[in-house]
């Protein structure tokens, strides 16, 4: 890697040639990721590929003039301090907001490298037409704005806002709530009945610990290939996968992590306070994201932790 001030002139425009191609395809990516749920900002992205290519062409322009048809390949990731780009395609989901605020950082670091770029050219060619596309880069914003406006209306916003509030719950809550749901209840049984057959919190903690990873992992397989989300928009099955055998475990290991402590009543008492916050959580989310009225939702999430509690003790103190 090279420092920027030690680039030539000839360096420096073949380093805003490839940054621009690849800003260019960048959103032309977005357009196209974004096509589907998203079509009007789609319609953004793609004006704001064809503007990045016009910088591309004129910049072509020049430096064939200045310096013949052999460019050099200098990449963002040759000059020490430029901030790479994570490929669109390495990212399996990409949220509206994601997508138009990594746009406006893109942005700006384009017009702070045009900006240092001419204040480091001895060329009044070269020096002018640098400092020209760092001010249309600064004004990119107004642009985005503008087409944004033109082609995302107030009602799109709406509908659009609505499409991304969908996929998030499709994607992440569900997932994410059915194993809570799994983790918190399912491990309730054994950990208790452990608890009380023994008279151990070191047993407890042991046998919870293994009924909470090992539910994760089960949890986690079967979201994963219950659904590959090509018909349903359910997003990458390994993703959901991943969030709800994560979400398993987390909810097994709660109440499973006061066991640690050696006092028994102590220990339970605490654990019987996590169980409560974690069933708690539960009726929240599915209040908030599921549309679920907070009674309907704390009946159906205390009647079920209620009854697992309750097998547990019965096995247990049996």
């Amino acid at each position: 890697m090279r420092n920027f001030n030690e680039l030539s002139e000839r360096e420096i425009l073949a380093l805003a040639i490839s940054s621009e191609e690849e800003d260019g395809r960048i959103y032309a990516d977005f357009a196209e990721r974004l096509g589907g749920d998203f079509p009007a900002s789609a319609v953004v992205f793609k004006e704001m590929a064809a503007e990045e290519s016009d910088h591309r062409r004129v910049l072509l322009d020049l430096y064939v003039e200045k310096f013949g048809e052999h460019i050099v390949l200098v990449r963002r990731q040759d000059v020490r301090g430029f901030v790479s780009r994570k490929p669109v395609w390495q990212s399996t989901t990409l949220g509206l907001d994601v997508v138009r605020k990594q746009a406006a950082s893109m942005e700006a670091e384009a017009a702070n490298f045009y900006r240092q770029a001419a204040g480091r050219s001895t060329d009044a060619t070269i020096r002018k037409l640098l400092g020209d596309l760092a001010e249309v880069e600064a004004g990119h914003g107004i642009t985005a704005d503008r087409l944004m406006e033109k082609n995302v209306t107030a009602s799109v916003k709406d509908t659009e806002d609505d499409t991304e509030r969908r996929n998030f719950v499709l994607r992440i809550v569900q997932p994410a709530l059915a194993g809570l749901m799994d983790g918190s209840v399912s491990t309730l049984a054994p950990v208790f009945a452990a608890v009380f057959a023994t008279g151990n919190t070191h047993d407890a903690f042991l046998i919870g610990m293994a009924a909470s990873i090992g539910a994760g992992i089960s949890m986690g397989f079967a979201e994963a290939l219950s659904d590959n989300g090509s018909l349903t928009g359910r997003g990458a099955p390994w993703i959901r996968g991943g969030i709800c055998g994560a979400a398993t475990t987390l909810g097994g290991v709660g109440h499973t992590l006061p066991f640690l402590i050696d006092n028994f009543n102590t220990a339970l008492t605490v654990a019987i306070c996590v169980v409560v916050a974690e069933l708690a959580v539960i009726t929240w989310i599915r209040c908030r994201f599921m549309d679920t009225s907070p009674f309907s939702a704390a009946l159906q999430v205390g009647f079920g932790g209620a009854l697992v509690f309750a097998t547990g003790i019965l096995i247990g103190g049996g």
